[in-house]
């Protein structure tokens, strides 16, 4: 048996999650401070952000953030579901995977911001206020489709040929390959793509927001908070950003531990 011991995951999150709150307090006591004669800071202190997220509540954060998670959450099963689509169709007909690779290649190297600037055009925001913005789900679906689609293409190839050659000699065709072997084996790498997709896809709605597609969401939220200089609720919203991140980004982890745990339950001996 080896005598190294890996670091829980638990205990390394904390260790990180320490580091950066140090490195954080660190930067707004020493260069950015408050200019003479004003209280203005670009990078409060964290205790000052967390001051400021007790003092505000629950309730004054939640109105807005409900509605990014929302078109997030609407955008990644759109984006991923087409994605799961077009990889499993390459499959069946691998004659289109070029084109299906091209187009997901494509899709990463467009520039966010000026799709955006079209997409808010041809598609508009949201209709009334707190209702999802159908830009910032386009977006949020439009960021997390090449991960994905490399993703499953990836685990589908990684099936065992002579699993296949099995299901090829009783006769079945490329979907019995795809549905009993395939699949199977391209869980463990879609759901790391999955996974991955979680935190992209709140960034493309909230990118999607900045163009102005709703009145009330994290991203119109910000830039009021910006023009009003308000930078210790600015932080805040950021830190609830990523807390918002790491919560699915955990519970899609969680997940693909109790589907794959001949994954997760690999020791080193």
């Amino acid at each position: 048996m080896s005598s190294r011991r890996r670091i829980p995951g638990w205990l390394a999150g904390i260790i990180g999650a320490v580091v950066i709150v140090a490195a954080w307090w660190l930067l707004s006591v020493t260069i950015y401070t408050p200019a003479p004669g004003t209280t203005f800071t670009p990078v409060p202190s964290p205790f000052a952000v967390f001051a400021q997220l007790f003092a505000d509540g629950p309730a004054a954060y939640w109105g807005f953030f409900s509605v990014t998670i929302n078109e997030a959450f609407i955008g990644y099963l759109w984006g991923n579901g087409l994605a799961l689509l077009l990889a499993a169709t390459v499959l069946l007909a691998p004659k289109i995977e070029t084109v299906v690779v091209q187009i997901a290649v494509v899709t990463y190297c467009l520039p966010i911001v000026a799709v955006g600037g079209i997409a808010i055009v041809v598609l508009g925001g949201a209709k009334e206020a707190g209702d999802p913005s159908k830009t910032a789900i386009f977006l949020a679906a439009l960021v997390v489709f090449f991960t994905t689609v490399v993703g499953a293409l990836l685990g589908f190839r990684s099936a065992d040929p002579a699993s296949l050659d099995v299901v090829r000699v009783f006769g079945g065709g490329r979907f019995t390959q795809l549905r009993k072997v395939r699949l199977i084996a391209a869980l463990p790498a879609i759901l790391n793509a999955l996974q991955i997709a979680v935190p992209t896809a709140f960034l493309g709605a909230v990118l999607g927001e900045y163009m102005g597609a709703t009145d009330r969401s994290v991203g119109i939220t910000l830039i009021r908070l910006q023009g009003q200089l308000d930078s210790t609720r600015v932080w805040a919203v950021f830190l609830l950003c990523a807390v918002v991140a790491l919560v699915g980004y955990g519970l899609v982890g969680l997940l693909a531990r109790f589907v794959t745990p001949w994954v997760s339950g690999r020791a080193e001996r």
